[in-house]
């Protein structure tokens, strides 16, 4: 590990993108390799093909994380931006609004979403941090109420901002990580972009795994049958595994490596089962309602974790971690 934190970034860019294209180029072949074996169980085939969309997305995804870090901060921000955008769209598409929320519609796409995303590309963080909490909080209702539609006004407001919190909010403090700085640790801010990334979706990928294989009591099964606090905590104790793992690429000390990784997943996986719960109330399985050009069934099933981590880790690194 001391060898790997004295490579230069350039070296451990290298290694970290050869070890991660590596491993999905062998996962994918024992997966076409075990497709090519002729089955007739319906539910093994759905099972493979569901297995199919997850690997594609985690393909699009190493790919779209590549061009992140070859474009720079500027690049990693607009791609965040983008996402948060597209998750935005499949939040508000499934949420109960009318005519007279158009305009505070326009302004979250168009106002908010850009100003916070420049705010992060800017390092304006004092601003960042209170500019959906405090102002865009105030400008929506303010705005809705100019349609003059007192209907089911308080429901339809509180979605909206809800949805900005956690699409726009929450996801803007991935990019925000590039903007740390660490003594001894300039120019590796992606690093930290990759490590919350490969946490959250070490834990989500754990969780669904311990939850199919071991059977215990779901903690609430009117919204997830999956859900318990076994699959839980097996799903933090596997995101502090990858986390020690990836220390060599952070600031961190190993044990400060484990506990952030735990942290994350943790945070990340309770995330997900929230947005589970808003799922169920809007009566979908998925976000998207349709197949979408990731290979996923809807963008914001894949990011939820990450909206819910990102904030939580950003603000626990910048308290503990930088004097």
């Amino acid at each position: 590990m001391g060898a790997l934190r004295g490579l230069s970034v350039t070296h451990q860019v290298a290694l970290l993108f050869v070890v991660l294209f590596g491993l999905l180029a062998l996962v994918s072949i024992a997966a076409q390799m075990r497709a090519l074996r002729d089955t007739d169980d319906d539910r093994l085939r759905e099972r493979r093909q569901r297995y199919a969309r997850d690997r594609n997305a985690v393909w699009i995804g190493a790919l779209a994380f590549w061009v992140a870090w070859v474009s720079g901060p500027v690049g990693a921000t607009l791609l965040f931006g983008v996402l948060s955008f597209v998750a935005l769209r499949e939040f508000i598409t499934l949420t109960h609004t009318r005519r007279a929320d158009h305009r505070s519609l326009l302004l979250a796409f168009f106002v908010i979403l850009p100003a916070q995303f420049v705010l992060a590309g800017a390092q304006s963080l004092n601003l960042f941090m209170v500019f959906i909490p405090v102002y865009s909080f105030l400008a929506i209702p303010v705005v809705s109420a100019f349609g003059d539609d007192p209907q089911r006004f308080l429901e339809r407001t509180a979605k909206i901002q809800w949805g900005i919190m956690v699409c726009v909010y929450g996801m803007s403090h991935a990019p925000a990580l590039l903007l740390l700085e660490f003594p001894g640790y300039s120019g590796r801010g992606a690093f930290l972009v990759f490590y919350l990334v490969a946490v959250v979706a070490s834990a989500h990928i754990a969780q669904e795994m311990i939850s199919r294989r071991l059977r215990s009591m779901p903690v609430a099964r009117r919204i997830s049958r999956t859900f318990s606090w076994r699959a839980w905590g097996g799903g933090a104790l596997a995101a502090g595994l990858v986390g020690g793992l990836l220390y060599w690429a952070t600031p961190f000390k190993p044990g400060q490596a484990i506990a952030m990784g735990a942290l994350a997943g943790a945070v990340g996986t309770l995330g997900d089962f929230v947005m589970k719960a808003l799922k169920r109330d809007a009566g979908v399985r998925h976000w998207g309602g349709k197949a979408t050009v990731t290979g996923a069934v809807g963008l914001l099933d894949r990011v939820a974790p990450l909206c819910f981590a990102a904030p939580v880790f950003f603000h626990a690194v910048r308290w503990f971690f930088i004097p």
